[in-house]
């Protein structure tokens, strides 16, 4: 039984936990406010925010829930459109309104509840975060230019506030007052149920499920899975000594909002918006990344980069301390992957944790992406390098690709070449040459193989470029 909290009321439910939230929303709750676009997370009609207990404080976030399973919500609060609605036009509908922000309004609102959960986040209230928020919502009528405006009013309207904000948008009628109770309502809730029943001896495991409901929507509904997105051994972002420790249903935005992650890799923000949109990376899990096995998954290339590793457990019980040795095994990530989508990894295994080395002074990281659209895409070719220097020589270098081969590809004996070599112009050209040799492209919907060689050769030239500027390279080459 799935039980969470649908608006203002407390919902139970027997239908499949694999079943999609979008479908429960519409056919079961009749709330068709949540329109049914893409169901593959990339328009944002079907976006909801679903607020859940993170040490002792309510947090929302908002999610596509054409992706997102009924397992992974139980417990928490899902907010659509209509639950954001008041006697009058709460101020976020105003804006649209006053501002001209619809046209058809298909996609209305889901830019409304886009807009609520930035009103709801604990993001500083700027206008840049505030188009951030919406940055998973699509529009084919008006331009943006008025919706735009629409989030400048929002964040000028939030940046009044100075306490908690969810006592802030409720006392000013920004959201229904409902709101201000749903802390305590969650409590209680999951102190009557600790967690989904019946969920042991599942035999698949999930995290976001972000793109496997785009690949196997129908096997997942009625499949028997063990939800690992909300188990709190899995979750977390810590430091051991220079390890980075990450959990397996951490998700991109927790290592974007990691002070560990953004500590090392000052970058990593800018890096993280290349991929995907806000509602994507909000249930997105790296560990799904790494399973999932697309030969150009972005996170895949950019902690292949990091030599990352990876602990597999066929149990729970596998994690923590002094377990035996015998009962879970380490692999590195660049062992992970054998052929296409064919992984080191059993039926019964699932991620039980991910580390890396932390950066030191003298390391530099860089990832590189090129799609057809600068946000929300899927990379044609994408790259990763972590370089140590010492003064321009480089003492110790990493490079991988995505999208030149069967699998996320490490490219070794680049990076071997690249060890103990002076920065310089020819020195990159060599590079290039020798990845070249170790890539196998092929030509599909994201470019034929020329195109794809060209790419790579292009984005190992932008690595140097970003981390070495005052680089120059000869009259001519771009």
């Amino acid at each position: 039984m799935i039980r969470f909290i649908l608006n203002d009321k407390d919902i139970s439910t027997d239908l499949p936990a694999g079943e999609l939230l979008l479908d429960l929303i519409r056919y079961h709750k009749n709330l068709t406010g949540t329109k049914i676009g893409c169901r593959e997370g990339d328009c944002g009609s079907c976006t909801v925010l679903v607020g859940e207990i993170i040490n002792n404080k309510l947090r929302y976030r908002s999610l596509t829930s054409c992706l997102t399973a009924l397992g992974n919500v139980h417990g928490k609060h899902v907010v659509t459109v209509e639950g954001l609605n008041m006697e009058i036009l709460n101020p976020v509908q105003q804006a649209m309104y006053d501002e001209g922000a619809t046209q058809c309004g298909f996609c209305t609102p889901g830019f409304v509840v886009s807009l609520a959960g930035f009103c709801v986040s604990e993001d500083d209230k700027s206008y840049e975060n505030a188009i951030a928020s919406i940055d998973g919502n699509i529009c084919r009528c008006t331009g943006y230019k008025s919706i735009q405006r629409a989030a400048k009013s929002i964040a000028d309207l939030m940046q009044k506030n100075k306490g908690d904000v969810i006592e802030y948008v409720t006392s000013n009628a920004i959201l229904p007052e409902y709101f201000s109770n749903i802390k305590k309502r969650l409590v209680e809730l999951n102190t009557k149920t600790n967690g989904i029943e019946n969920q042991k001896n599942k035999k698949r495991y999930l995290g976001g499920g972000t793109d496997l409901y785009v690949q196997q929507h129908e096997k997942m509904v009625h499949a028997d899975i063990d939800f690992l997105f909300n188990k709190n051994e899995l979750n977390g972002i810590s430091k051991d000594g220079n390890k980075c420790i990450i959990g397996p249903s951490a998700t991109v935005t927790d290592l974007m909002e990691s002070d560990i992650i953004k500590d090392a890799f000052p970058g990593f923000k800018k890096i993280s918006e290349l991929v995907s949109s806000t509602p994507i990376r909000n249930i997105a899990t790296i560990a799904g990344n790494f399973v999932n096995a697309s030969p150009i998954g972005d996170f895949t290339v950019l902690f292949l980069a990091l030599n990352a590793h990876i602990i597999l457990s066929s149990t729970l019980s596998t994690i923590g301390e002094g377990v035996s040795s015998s009962t879970k095994r380490e692999i590195s990530l660049r062992d992970f992957y054998k052929s296409y989508k064919q992984l080191d990894k059993k039926e019964d295994e699932f991620i039980a944790q991910i580390w890396f080395e932390l950066p030191g002074k003298k390391d530099f990281l860089n990832f590189e992406k090129v799609s057809k659209r600068t946000h929300l895409d899927i990379a044609s070719v994408n790259s990763a390098i972590k370089i140590k220097t010492d003064e321009k020589i480089i003492t110790d270098a990493s490079i991988s690709a995505g999208g030149v081969g069967p699998i996320p590809m490490y490219l070794i004996k680049t990076s071997l070449f690249l060890n103990n070599k002076k920065v310089g112009e020819e020195i990159i050209d060599e590079a290039i040459e020798i990845a070249q040799s170790e890539i196998s492209p092929i030509s599909d919907a994201r470019g034929s193989e020329e195109y794809k060689r060209l790419l790579l050769g292009q984005l190992i030239k932008a690595h140097f470029i970003t981390l070495f500027p005052t680089l120059c390279l000869p009259k001519g080459r771009t």
